[in-house]
């Protein structure tokens, strides 16, 4: 029994050493992020983009199947989803990678304007110390906005204004229902979803479910925009 717990003791200690280790390089970037521009800099840079858009200009559909799809709990958490990480801390270590980040939007938009896309432990953490920044400083509603526009869509485009264009040929503003679902779905996997319509259909219908489940959306609506894939 003594041994038991002893060996359970030395897996504990393993374990707090190596997440004490990778929470401090985590924080180290994240401050030296923020000490080389600040989130207020940042933010008017983007905003200060020729096709940058306000969220007032975006269709309810689009917003709502960008939460549905995203971050559903968007509204409701302060910057991370306990949840949704420990849910994919699990399925991470079991399959031995960082396919599944569990990332809020917040923790997205951190991402798009101070971290690289590179898949480390270290940078999930200053990503979540971000995030917190973030949420300090912004309305839930400028974080989403920032987050629309600075994600890439596939086809070089890295905001909704160009990505609405160069696939519908028309501002965000007009996007129908059919588009604006079907964009929602894009920034999960750009390169995949910008090449093949048959996937990008495959996963606006996911999020078509989603939406019903969070009550976005009611079947009829669903079967509706259904209609427009077939």
């Amino acid at each position: 029994m003594k041994k038991v717990l002893y060996l359970i003791l030395i897996i504990l200690l393993i374990f707090i050493s190596i997440s004490s280790f990778y929470l401090y390089k985590g924080y180290k970037m994240y401050k030296k992020e923020i000490s080389e521009i600040s989130i207020s800099e940042k933010v008017a840079n983007i905003k200060s983009s020729e096709n940058y858009t306000e969220i007032s200009l975006l269709p309810k559909t689009y917003i709502n199947a960008v939460i549905s799809a995203e971050d559903h709990r968007f509204y409701k958490h302060n910057g991370i989803d306990i949840i949704s990480i420990f849910r994919a801390l699990y399925h991470d270590i079991k399959n031995g990678n960082l396919n599944e980040g569990g990332s809020t939007i917040p923790q997205q938009l951190a991402k798009n304007i101070y971290f690289t896309q590179e898949k480390k432990f270290e940078r999930k953490i200053a990503e979540i110390f971000m995030a917190f920044k973030l949420e300090s400083e912004l309305k839930k509603d400028e974080i989403l906005e920032l987050y629309l526009n600075t994600s890439y869509f596939g086809q070089g485009y890295y905001n909704v204004y160009d990505a609405s264009v160069g696939y519908f040929n028309k501002e965000p503003a007009y996007m129908t229902d059919y588009e604006s679902t079907l964009l929602a779905g894009i920034p999960n996997a750009p390169s995949i979803y910008s090449e093949n319509m048959n996937l990008a259909h495959e996963r606006q219908r996911q999020i078509l479910d989603l939406m019903i489940e969070y009550e976005y959306l009611s079947n009829e609506e669903k079967e509706k925009i259904l209609e427009e894939i077939n």
